[in-house]
């Protein structure tokens, strides 16, 4: 009896430890239509299906954006949720029901989107393009 709680114990406890894959795809050197950066980049961790952008203004953007908001920072990083649909990762929607935005990836491709969407009219544009993509597969 004994044997069988230890090999109860080992299969519900040791055995899901040890498979624990995490998936991180790391998005750098992105450029902007608008915005310059010297640093600009996105954390996608598939694991605990979170995004994080940290990016770092160049002067002549910061001193745009300082003028009409005093609460611009020159370095900042702001986190968000994800989740994955069809083949696309989508940060959480932003705004209102009737009008709200998302930022959505694809696997494996360099160009980050806005889904735009007001009254059920969606519009999807182009918000930058990476230089830099690693994708980490870590198993544990």
């Amino acid at each position: 009896m004994r044997k069988i709680k230890y090999l109860i114990f080992f299969f519900f406890v040791i055995l899901p430890i040890q498979n624990l894959k995490s998936e991180i795809i790391i998005m750098s050197a992105c450029d902007d239509k608008q915005d310059e950066f010297l640093k600009n980049e996105y954390i996608l961790n598939l694991n605990e299906l979170m995004m994080t952008r940290n990016y770092v203004y160049k002067d002549k953007t910061y001193q745009k954006y300082k003028i009409t908001d005093l609460s611009v920072k020159k370095t900042n990083t702001y986190v968000r949720n994800i989740y994955e649909e069809d083949g696309k990762i989508f940060t959480h929607k932003h705004g209102y029901p009737q009008f709200y935005t998302q930022i959505f990836f694809e696997k494996g491709k360099q160009e980050i989107f806005m889904k735009t969407v007001l009254n059920n009219e969606e519009g999807i544009s182009k918000i930058s393009t990476c230089k830099k993509i690693e994708e980490f597969k870590i198993e544990s």
